[in-house]
């Protein structure tokens, strides 16, 4: 039946030539799929088979399991706290899972969490994600992980020791006492294309030594997981229990290591996500010396230049971080970055969602001299930056809290223009409303004290409450101010105008708002 079907193909395709040549005058364009053009790429086939492959690599893909400790409450655990079956629910339900006395005592229990990983030397050093072997806090409480356990294929268990983890990049090394064990090395993930076939192996539903294959769906896919999100995208059935677990291209290289799914069921739905060997390996290779990993720092707030934001700056769309924050005394305040500058090449490279401004500088050694060419109201400069080191991920997220929805009393008192314009009714932020609000002290903007739900502000989810630093990258500290700034937006034929705002005492954002009657 197959050599029947190819047949048929190679016969169809001989017709689809003829039709080509006799229609196409002498040297005219032709169509990227005719059989002309396909001739040289067409794929000769999938394989046959993925067995001799799997056999191959199956014995170096391992297990693993861990053991935590979970600490809850009672109110945290019981369904039916507060109820009457609250107590049917401990003495029944309950026993031997924790739970708190009856002083409410907090109590811990026990829990299992399962992953993939790979050997990648003889001796027992093992590569895994982070969150596979970390404690990661839930709804119930706090988690430790008291114990960690490596099962080979052949069913030989390990007791195993973290040499070390990297929150970051979601990596961590493994080691367990063994020697003359199978092992697999990692390839070249950067000549990995879109359509290539990979296989991934690894532990999905504890279901040990699964083997899937698919083609590459997409690369440098970013997922909104962190500064470093630039995936292998594939179909390869990946589901819970594959983390960890290495993908392989058909050369039997590493190539990605698996790590999260896309899936609205909590199952497979044919989109799955590794992290590229390119990225992975210079942090295992640290990792298994010991070593902190250290990555380049700027010291800024970003966003992307999406089609908002662009339209206010009147720049290209996806090109260029646009600059929310500058953090004092750090390496970009030094160079002179400010505050809605647009940095759109970092050392020649150009800033792209794909290749974000937080990816390139991390690459960067730490004190290297940086090259940065920006856009700053309208015009190219370049500066130079010396690179800090990066801090870590839970230090840098206690800076981007938000302060809740507080909102101000008073009357609003903007020009009717600004009103008509941005659909946004605003007050001068005095000391007696910013210390109402809970906002830092010397703060200087304009107050949002109602919103046009109908108007664009409304729709980008500006709130009552929220300040407004800027507008048209012009700082505002009075609402005549933001009037003249929204005119003068309206005067330049500006159809977007970029706002700078502040929630709480929250990083700012540039937010663009499209002019209403525009």
């Amino acid at each position: 039946m197959r050599y029947a079907y190819a047949v048929t193909a190679a016969m169809l395709l001989g017709g689809a030539a003829a039709t080509v040549v006799t229609q196409s005058p002498l040297g005219a364009q032709v169509a990227q799929n005719a059989p002309s053009q396909m001739a040289a790429v067409a794929p000769r086939g999938a394989p046959m088979s993925f067995a001799d492959l799997a056999a191959k690599l199956q014995p170096a893909v391992v297990n693993i399991s861990t053991t935590q400790k979970v600490q809850v409450n009672r109110q945290q655990q019981n369904p039916f706290a507060g109820s009457p079956f609250e107590d049917f629910f401990r003495r029944f339900g309950g026993q031997g899972g924790g739970g708190s006395d009856d002083n409410g005592t907090p109590q811990t229990r026990e829990a299992m969490s399962l992953g993939s990983g790979f050997i990648i030397s003889a001796d027992g050093y093992i590569v895994t994600n982070n969150h596979v072997i970390s404690g990661v806090p839930t709804d119930q409480g706090k988690v430790t992980v008291s114990s960690i356990t490596v099962t080979l294929p052949d069913r030989k268990e390990y007791k195993a020791t973290v040499v070390g983890k990297d929150a970051a990049s979601d990596l961590a090394v493994l080691k367990i006492q063994a020697t003359n064990l199978p092992f697999v090395e990692f390839g070249d993930s950067t000549k990995t294309r879109v359509g290539d076939w990979v296989v991934a192996i690894g532990n999905p539903f504890a279901l040990g030594g699964t083997v899937t294959a698919g083609i590459v769906s997409a690369i440098h896919r970013s997922i909104g997981s962190g500064p470093y999100d630039r995936y292998i995208q594939t179909d390869a059935a990946i589901n819970q229990g594959n983390s960890g677990g290495p993908m392989f291209d058909l050369n039997g290289n590493v190539v990605g290591i698996n790590t999260a799914i896309y899936s609205p069921s909590g199952g497979n739905v044919g989109i799955g996500f590794a992290i590229p060997a390119e990225q992975a390996k210079p942090v295992v290779l640290q990792l298994m010396k010991g070593e902190r990993i250290h990555r380049g720092y700027l010291g800024v707030g970003i966003q992307e230049l999406t089609d908002d934001v662009a339209a206010g700056l009147n720049l290209p769309k996806n090109r260029g971080a646009i600059i929310s924050r500058v953090e004092p005394g750090q390496p970009a305040a030094r160079a002179g970055v400010q505050q809605g500058d647009v940095i759109v090449k970092v050392n020649g490279q150009d800033v792209t969602p794909d290749n974000t401004l937080s990816y390139i500088v991390a690459g960067q050694a730490v004190g290297s001299r940086v090259r940065l060419d920006l856009i700053r109201n309208g015009k190219p400069m370049t500066l130079t930056a010396v690179l800090a080191e990066r801090p870590p991920e839970d230090q840098l997220a206690a800076t981007d809290g938000e302060n809740g929805d507080a909102s101000p009393d008073g009357t609003p008192n903007a020009p009717a223009s600004v009103r008509n314009s941005l659909g946004l009714s605003l007050q001068t932020l005095t000391p007696q409303i910013a210390q109402q609000l809970g906002l830092a002290s010397g703060l200087r903007g304009v107050v949002v004290t109602s919103v046009d739900a109908s108007s664009d502000a409304g729709a980008k989810g500006l709130q009552k409450g929220d300040v407004i630093l800027a507008i048209a990258q012009r700082p505002v500290a009075t609402t005549a101010e933001a009037a003249a700034a929204v005119d003068a937006a309206k005067r330049a034929n500006f159809k977007t105008v970029l706002l700078l705002v502040q929630r709480g005492n929250g990083p700012a954002r540039y937010i663009g708002i499209d002019l209403m009657g525009k």
